[in-house]
């Protein structure tokens, strides 16, 4: 593994957000100032097909990037702030209705956050 991806994976790893690209070069490009956005994106692209990182698709926003450890988020569908959670495991109620094994699934849930429902309030 190149310097570059250890950096990016160690970023990934202890942040509680969900970078970006453009997040993941600004951070990186504090202390590496040589980086380049062409190796931050192939960085993540090898990360993800080696299975170390998991990227974020949400319709209308940038991917992001998060940890391959299991929980499920919840995506405000106003703001697209995006915010983990964790769900009682569903991987045996899943595999009972495909009634075979499934390798992982990922959930996004779709909500108001309550930052976005207090403006509604406020503006009512």
């Amino acid at each position: 593994m190149t310097k570059y991806a250890n950096l990016i994976l160690e970023f990934i790893n202890q942040s509680k957000e969900h970078m970006t690209a453009e997040q993941l070069f600004l951070e990186l490009k504090k202390t590496e100032p040589r980086v380049v956005q062409a190796t931050i994106y192939n960085n993540l692209n090898v990360l993800c097909q080696e299975g170390l990182i998991r990227r974020m698709s949400i319709e209308g926003s940038p991917d992001r990037y998060d940890t391959i450890q299991k929980h499920d988020h919840l995506v405000c569908n106003k703001c697209g702030a995006l915010s983990d959670i964790n769900f009682e495991d569903l991987t045996g109620k899943l595999e009972s209705q495909l009634g075979e094994g499934i390798l992982f699934y990922d959930l996004k849930v779709y909500y108001v956050c309550p930052k976005c429902r207090e403006n509604k309030e406020e503006k009512t």
